[in-house]
């Protein structure tokens, strides 16, 4: 007995010390012998967002009575201007300091106003990532017989259900610990045929549309029957505007509010954010409109499992529940990072298994996948104005003379001007008179401006004070 417990202990500690060097460089720049290629990243975004949620949104705007000509001139311009933010704002900042963003953050704000934002970060990441669980757990559920969430649902609709979304979360929070190569590589295999199946389960489903097997009509039938301006009942009228916005803001907090810091740190060249492409248009514009193809052929019941299940038998519920993988994997990669830098005693492995334990807890509440929209909405919204804060700091700044990082120099544990300027924003967003999709782009340039102000008014009262001394 003495013996057995003496080796548990031992490959407890291999094991734990493997574990442990597992580095991802949490507190200090990647350096250039880790740089990532193209490929990898053009991987890691085709496997992201050509994921299991794709299936929820995509039927959404079918649901909420989009037409077709206003859901492709909505995703074309929507997708363009996120592909240009990761591009011209997070990816140029990720390269130049190679950190991510919750440690060049803490420079900025201070070890306080850090350990909030990641702690609020990490959890928003995790109500995320337990959506896709959810959503990949819909096609088991159809495999087991087990009763799938309604759109009304907001608790658990049955113990089932909860030992489903439990035994999802613990796997993918498996591969989430093993770190950015493994998630790029997991994904450079499984995207490409997610995206074959999204388009071939789209294609199955034309003819119970009635589309000929030539196509012909593919286009009546689109804004007729599936994309017909018609919402069902219950739901709120989308236009143009609304799957623009959409499109563009969606990943927010990712390409504006600078959580994909975490990635492009590894790219060699800030135009590696050229490649979120990949994502936007294979992922959000092609598997978007498969999706609302899916949802109509079954009678616009929300239930992704069904959809790619009715499209392409056991390989298509096999497909939304490794999209749903491929998806919560890099999510929960980010709240881990999130949550190291609250736990700095902590190594990464153990936060992100602390985080996939999160949740795992979460993605049992169906509220969190079947008001998806509203949510992803709320998520961006809120992290948006620290976004605002660490680029006024890094390019408008230097331009206007005013001195950087002033937390970290004068070892301040509050920037009360950064705090002060998100929940002001936050508030200022909340009582706008305007539709919940459009209230971050003008919350966005308040909060650059108000945090450029402050500090330049500040700055010039030092000057003149100082004058005035001497």
């Amino acid at each position: 007995m003495i013996y057995k417990n003496f080796t548990m202990k031992r490959s407890l500690a291999r094991f734990t010390s493997r574990m442990d060097r597992l580095y991802e460089f949490d507190r200090e720049p990647v350096t250039a012998d880790r740089f990532q290629s193209g490929s990898q990243f053009a991987g890691l975004f085709a496997g992201e967002h050509v994921a299991a949620t794709e299936f929820v949104i995509g039927a959404f705007f079918v649901l909420h009575g989009v037409n077709f000509q206003d859901l492709i001139i909505g995703l074309v311009l929507g997708n363009l201007l996120a592909v240009l933010s990761w591009t011209f704002i997070c990816a140029p900042i990720a390269t130049q300091t190679r950190l991510t963003l919750y440690w060049y953050l803490r420079r900025i704000v201070g070890p306080g106003v850090n350990f909030i934002y990641n702690l609020a970060n990490a959890v928003l990441y995790c109500i995320l990532a337990g959506a896709m669980i959810a959503v990949s757990a819909t096609a088991l559920g159809l495999a087991f017989g087990i009763d799938i969430p309604s759109l009304d649902d907001v608790f658990p609709s049955s113990f089932p259900w909860v030992l489903l979304t439990f035994g999802v979360g613990i796997v993918f929070t498996v591969m989430a610990v093993l770190g950015f190569e493994k998630l790029s590589r997991f994904a450079q295999i499984c995207s490409p045929w997610i995206f074959i199946l999204f388009v071939a389960g789209a294609v199955a489903m034309l003819p119970r549309l009635g589309v000929h097997t030539d196509f012909s009509n593919f286009f009546e039938v689109a804004k007729t029957k599936i994309w017909n301006g018609i919402p069902v009942s219950g739901q709120e009228k989308f236009h143009m505007l609304h799957v623009m916005f959409f499109a563009w803001f969606c990943n927010l907090a990712m390409h504006v509010g600078l959580s994909d810091m975490a990635l492009f740190r590894y790219a060699k060249s800030w135009v590696y954010g050229l490649y979120s492409g990949f994502g936007m248009y294979l992922g959000h514009f092609l598997a978007w409109i498969c999706s609302g193809v899916m949802v109509v052929a079954v009678g616009r019941e929300m239930h992704p499992g069904l959809m790619a299940f009715e499209a392409a038998g056991l390989a298509g519920a096999a497909g939304v529940f490794i999209a749903g993988w491929t998806t919560a994997n890099p999510t929960l990669y980010r709240a881990g990072l999130a949550l190291q830098a609250v736990t700095p005693n902590w190594p990464r492995w153990k936060v992100t298994l602390a985080a996939g334990l999160l949740t795992t807890v979460l993605s049992c509440f169906p509220v969190f996948f079947v008001r998806l929209l509203d949510y992803v909405a709320i998520y961006g919204l809120v992290l948006m104005p620290i976004g605002a804060v660490v680029l006024a700091e890094h390019w408008i700044f230097p331009v206007l003379k005013i001195p950087r990082f002033q937390a970290e120099k004068k070892k301040r544990m509050f920037n009360w001007k950064a705090f002060g300027v998100w929940v002001g924003t936050l508030v200022v967003c909340y009582v706008m008179p305007i539709h919940l999709y459009f209230r971050w782009l003008p919350g966005y340039f308040l909060a650059l401006v108000a945090y450029t102000l402050l500090h330049y008014l500040g700055k010039e009262s030092a000057f003149y004070k100082k004058k005035a001394l001497g």
